[in-house]
């Protein structure tokens, strides 16, 4: 198979590695998969047969269960692994672990694991985020699967100033989180990476240094030289889109920029909102970024596309065809009406919409004023009191206009209720239908709302979020001038899409 770069994968990363990803065709991989983040906000994978299952969270939860699909998974590696280092540490995993979350996340880690181990060059690194909970497991199953011989740095990185709600803990107070650092090889690719000196700083011999700053060890972000916050502690971060798992900029780019070089292939196999992407872009790295939720996807498209205009990539696993938008809503009906409503320029509505009748929002300009409308996506069988009630919620919600979207064509009768709405007049004397009916298959023909000029629901949130610079309190004015400068991402802010999801 033919290696595809600069291409985002919508679907099962295990699947998708095994079906795209050569041998030995990847020079950098960073994962930083979900668990227990009390945040679930991450739909977690199917099982390697494809098929959905119970391994696959729906709802929003990041913690794994061991199901029917998890035990087939755990017998896939005793029966054939590559490596009999694999099959003994996870039948001491089994002994000592018992089947509980915490055995069925290393499971499904691990044969994931086995084939990042695969696709990796000879000559590539691995850097696994996790957090101390579960870091020691990890690095035991990746002294495993790539070579206790490889392992290189457990890299600690302090997360950044301690809150005051973490300081009522009984104990030492946890501000760090770990990255686990192995090669494939003892051939590998490393590029030193520096901190300035202080001012201060002379040799011993009282001469100013000349080179090119401080080595940086595995400790991160602890010193003043070297600030590198975890932007979720940010409320002022201009990169912060509002996943609770996101991480700086700046943090990939430190790893990029010391394990690959220009031109190389760096994968995310859990990219979420897409950072890992954008520092590769950014750096003239070769890119491929793969996630399981359809919102992820279309943050990352718009990430990219804001922070590079003129950039090229593929999006590969999305509905192309009316039979695939069938399948995805035969398979998992949340995912496809995320994918409807991302499809015309809309948001995903949070999960407290959901019981009022609408799947999401799409915001329009009308002269100098933002206005809303409301989406309502349906996958089965239609009748005309669908669309009498999907009025109502117009009328309800005091919206301007309303999209009704659906997978099956609409009859007369429902076609005329939603014309019985009349009409929506902007600030210019144009006419808009106020309650429109879109077919999956007019979307996928390229059909959209018809109204005034259509605005990105992230730019709405971002106006949101800027109009409250001025009421910055002097300690976030002061931090962020520590910062000495923030990397030139786009803004933008999820306001808890589909109640906390996807990483």
């Amino acid at each position: 198979m033919a290696l595809e770069t600069n291409v985002i994968y919508y679907g099962d990363n295990l699947e998708i590695l095994r079906k795209h990803i050569p041998d030995e065709s990847i020079d950098l991989i960073y994962l930083d998969p979900p668990w227990k983040s009390d945040q679930p906000y991450n739909i977690i994978f199917k099982e390697p047969t494809g098929k959905p299952s119970q391994a696959q969270i729906q709802a929003f939860d990041d913690i794994w269960h061991w199901t029917a699909e998890t035990q087939r998974a755990y017998e896939e590696i005793i029966e054939s692994a590559p490596s009999n280092d694999v099959v003994e540490m996870m039948r001491a995993f089994w002994n000592f672990l018992g089947r509980n979350d915490v055995m069925a996340y290393l499971t499904m880690m691990c044969i994931r694991l086995i084939e990042l181990h695969r696709v990796l060059k000879e000559t590539g690194s691995i850097y696994y985020h996790c957090d101390p909970t579960l870091s020691h497991y990890i690095k035991v199953m990746m002294d495993a699967v790539f070579g206790k011989e490889h392992f290189r740095n457990e890299i600690i990185w302090r997360i950044g100033w301690v809150s005051g709600f973490k300081t009522q803990k009984k104990g030492w107070i946890r501000n760090h989180d770990v990255i686990l650092y192995y090669t494939k090889s003892d051939n590998f690719t490393f590029n030193k990476q520096y901190i300035p000196y202080p001012e201060d700083y002379v040799r011993r011999g009282g001469t100013k240094p000349s080179g090119p700053g401080i080595p940086l060890e595995d400790t991160w972000n602890c010193s003043e030289k070297d600030k590198l916050d975890s932007i979720m502690i940010k409320s002022f971060s201009k990169e912060k889109v509002g996943y609770p798992t996101q991480k700086p900029v700046k943090l990939l780019k430190r790893i990029i920029k010391a394990s690959s070089n220009e031109g190389d292939v760096v994968l995310d196999p859990f990219c979420g909102c897409g950072t890992t992407l954008i520092a590769a872009e950014s750096l003239k790295r070769k890119w491929i970024g793969m996630d399981i939720t359809y919102l992820a996807v279309d943050v990352m498209k718009y990430r990219l596309r804001e922070a590079f205009p003129n950039i090229k990539f593929k999006v590969i696993g999305e509905p192309v065809a009316l039979s695939d938008a069938k399948r995805l809503a035969s398979e998992d009906t949340r995912q496809f009406r995320i994918w409807a409503v991302s499809k015309i320029g809309g948001r995903p509505a949070e999960k407290e919409s959901w019981d009022r009748g609408i799947d999401g929002f799409y915001y329009f300009k009308d002269g100098e004023e933002v206005k809303k409308a409301v989406i309502q996506v349906k996958s089965g069988k239609i009748k005309p009191s669908d669309m009498r009630d999907f009025c109502h919620v117009v009328e309800r919600e005091s919206v301007e206009m309303g999209f009704f979207i659906t997978l099956r064509k609409p009859s007369k009768e429902m076609v005329k209720e939603a014309l019985s709405m009349g009409f929506y007049t902007d600030a210019l004397g144009n006419k808009y239908q106020k309650v429109q009916i879109l077919t999956i298959e007019d979307i996928l023909s390229g059909k959209k709302p018809d109204t005034p000029q259509k605005i990105s629901p992230y730019e709405v949130s971002v106006a949101k979020t800027r109009g409250n610079k001025k009421n910055k309190t002097k300690r976030r004015k002061k931090d962020e001038e520590k910062e000495g400068g923030r990397e030139e991402v786009p803004t933008i802010l999820i306001q808890k899409p589909l109640g906390k999801f996807s990483k």
